[in-house]
Parts: structure tokens; sequence; C-alpha cells
């Protein structure tokens, strides 16, 4: 079932199940980022303090491999849920599952519980990612510009959750829930987790009591068994050379992306430490927690989000056109690195020895930072979801958005052993290497540009 375009004032509006998933993965990435603006914390911080103690690098370590262990399972995630689950069972399975994650975080604060926690988020993950992203799609006819609206659209869904999460969670942990005991600092982490967990199960509820009405048939079966005879068929055909070209396009991408979300994801690990040490974090007398600062990056997205889908499609309708795809990737890696460039010169005032701060940088510098990042993750990653969804062949959609979101698994490992690195090489030479890597990537891939958009067709 394909959603009808629907018209007000002559003008294509979005169907109401963009809407639908919209909230579902607005309570969906509440649950994960109020989990994540904790983790490295949570991690770092005393056992008596309720943390769990462990030194920074092995720390960063461990939320590297989470961060990028939840974007590797899509890969299975997709598989079964093109061939046997349906993407609306699998969205359940999904949601339920790191419902459960989140709960252990908070029930057990212990070994046993971080790793078990955290498996059931990953796998979790797993069910849902993939699967939420292709049903946006699956609501336009093919060749729909409104297509990459929608994402737009979908991914302010995203950083509204993500945005409320470090500040509800946060809050819960660092300030309503800590306490002093015989002069010792307790955090409330666990309640933070407990808030991430009933998050998820909100989204859930949405999700299911609403899905018929909004969603009509879209997803419930598995794609080779669909009741659309032409999109059963083209489930089950071999793969055309066009077809092959695109997926080879998805793949290509999917490498230069790597560089990016390495140096996107340092915002929950090298970042997060950075800020918690190095940076003046008083506002008009008020010490703003550390976990606060994650909430700048969805924050200039909502804000960012509305204006840049309005440029795409006035540039869309204009006589040369909408940018490539290709080309606006290339821009969004060169502003990462630019946000790099702007962070170098805060470590050059600041220094990178913790024990020795020459002075303490002011917040502007990390605002500056996040804004960057925020406006190069715009250019590139609402857009590569929705080059999946258009391009990628019928039998291979969830598998393929499950091969774009394990690039942010790789990136995420990668991340976390960058970060390790900053307490041993030290922020300034792990920092510039980072942006330096991701202004060449994006230069490079201007430069292959034209060619990629020849394959895609």
């Amino acid at each position: 079932m394909e959603a009808a375009v629907n018209t007000r004032q002559g003008k294509p509006k979005h169907p109401p199940g963009l809407y639908l998933l919209f909230f579902t993965e607005l309570w969906e990435r509440f649950s994960y980022y109020g989990m994540r603006a904790l983790l490295t914390l949570y991690l770092t911080t005393a056992l008596i303090s309720g943390g769990l103690g462990f030194e920074k690098g092995v720390a960063m370590s461990i939320y590297g491999f989470f961060t990028g262990a939840v974007y590797f399972t899509p890969l299975i995630g997709g598989y079964l849920s093109d061939r046997y689950l349906g993407r609306r069972l699998a969205i359940t399975i999904g949601g339920i599952t790191m419902a459960a994650g989140n709960f252990v975080l908070f029930a057990e604060h212990s070994l046993l519980g971080l790793y078990l926690g955290l498996a059931l988020l990953i796998i979790g993950n797993g069910f849902f990612k993939p699967n939420i992203s292709t049903l946006v799609g699956e609501l336009y006819p093919e060749n729909d510009n409104r297509r990459d609206s929608a994402f737009t659209i979908f991914y302010m869904g995203i950083n509204i959750g993500a945005f409320f999460a470090p500040l509800v969670c946060g809050y819960l942990a660092e300030d309503l829930f800590k306490t002093t005991v015989n002069g010792v600092v307790q955090y409330g982490f666990k309640y933070g987790f407990l808030a991430a967990s009933i998050g998820m199960m909100i989204g859930q509820l949405i999700f299911n009591l609403l899905g018929n009405r909004y969603l009509g048939d879209i997803g419930k079966k598995p794609v080779g068994k669909s009741e659309d005879k032409a999109k059963a068929a083209a489930a089950n055909a071999p793969l055309t050379k066009k077809e092959k070209q695109r997926t080879a396009v998805i793949i290509i991408i999917t490498c230069f992306v790597v560089f990016f979300w390495a140096g996107f994801e340092q915002a929950g690990s090298s970042l997060t430490l950075y800020t918690d040490k190095f940076v003046d974090k008083q506002v008009f007398g008020y010490e703003v927690p550390t976990s606060w600062f994650q909430s700048l990056n969805p924050l200039f997205i909502v804000l960012l989000a509305p204006i840049l889908s309005g440029l795409w499609v006035k540039l869309a309708s204009s006589k040369r056109g909408d940018l490539k795809i290709p080309t606006k990737m290339g821009i969004g890696m060169i502003m990462l690195g630019m946000g790099y460039m702007v962070l170098l010169l805060a470590v050059l005032h600041t220094g990178s020895d913790e024990n020795h701060i020459l002075n303490k940088a002011n917040v502007m510098f990390i605002v500056m930072t996040y804004f960057l990042h925020t406006l190069g993750e715009l250019f590139l990653s609402p857009v590569g979801l929705s080059m999946v969804s258009k391009i990628a062949p019928v039998k291979l959609a969830s598998l393929l958005m499950g091969v774009w979101l394990a690039s942010t698994g790789v990136a995420n490992i990668l991340a976390g052993e960058l970060a390790s690195y900053t307490q041993s090489l030290g922020y300034l030479e792990v920092f510039g290497l980072i942006g330096l890597l991701a202004i060449v990537m994006g230069l490079l891939l201007l430069l292959v540009s034209r060619k990629l958009v020849q394959m895609m067709g």
C-alpha cells in the first residue's frame, strides 16, 4: 500500500503517517540519548558516588563499542524484517527490548547490570532502527519530490527527543537525585535510566495504538510476501544492472560517512570529558550540568532543519535544481572539520592536562563547535536516509538501510578508540587529526560526486 498524495490549497502535504513515525522516533531517541548522555559519566564516576569507577580510557572504549554495536545489529534486524517479520512487528520487538535494557540499568547497579542492559539495548536497536526509517520512505510513491523534505521533518522528531533527553535525564542524575552523604557526593544515574525506559514505553504505546489508523497495511508483511504484486515480484527478482550500480553507490558513500561519524560521535565521549574538565560552565551564576551540552546538537537541528528543508524544496523547483546528494554530503563533512578547527583554538587556550589546566575555555567555543557539527549533520544524515530509501532495490531496502547505519557503528568504535587517545596523546593532536581528515574526505567526495550521480541514475 502506498500513501496517497494529500493536497491542501493545491499544494501536496505529507501523509499523517509521517507524524506518527515522527512521534514514535521522538520517544525512542529520548530513550537512547537520555541513556547515552549519562553513560560516560556513569562509567567514570566512582562506585561510592553511584558510578562504576572505570578509568577514562577504558570507559571511552566501552562507550565506543556500545554506540558502535547499536548500529551493527540493524544489519541482522533489517534482514529478518525483510524476510520474515515485517517492519511493524520488528519495530515493536525492538522497542520493548530497549525499554527492558534501560530498566535493567536502573534496577541493577553492577557490572552484570551494565553488560546485560547494554546487550538488550544493542539487540533492540537492531530491530527498531532500520525499519522505522524505511517505513518513512514507503509512505511516498517512487520519485516523489517530498522525500528529502519528509526525512528532514522526521529528523526533527529524532532531535526533539534527543534535545529533551539529556535535560531530563541529566537533571534527574546530576541535580534532583544528587545527594551528599558523609561528605561524599552521590549521583542519581539510575533515575535517568528509568526515565529513558519510560520514554521508550510511551513511544511503543503511541505506535501500536495508532498504527492501523495512520499507516494502514504499510510494513505489516515482509516485502517478499507483500500483497502489492509488483513489489513482491521486485523483492524476489534478481538485481538489474542499474540496481547493482545503485547498491554500489550506497556502499561507496557509506565508506565516506564513516569519517564523518567518527568525528561527530566524539560528542558523548571526548567532548563530554573535555567540557566537564576544561570549559567554564558558569552561565549567569548557574553551573550547567555537563550532560546538558549534548542537547545543543538537537536544539540546533530543530532550529535549522525547517530552514534547510525549505531550501531543498526551493532549490528543487528552481531552474538549476537541487544540490546533488554527494555534493551535500561532501559539504557536510567539511563543516564537521571546521567545527574541530574552532575547538583547537579552545585547546590551545586550556592545554590537555586536567591536573594543570592553563585556563578554562569560554563556553562559546563548545557552542560554536556543536553548531558547525550540526550544520554538517543536516547536510549529510537526513539526505543519506532519503538516498537509501530512494535508490535501494526493494529486496534489499531494510538490509541496505542497515548497511548505512552500520557505517555509524564502525565510526563509533573508531571514535571510542580515538577518544581514548586523548588521555595519552592529548586533545590538540586528536581533535586536529579528526578535523583534518573530515575536511580532506569531504573534498574527495566533492571530486567524485559527478560519477556517483551518474551511477545513481
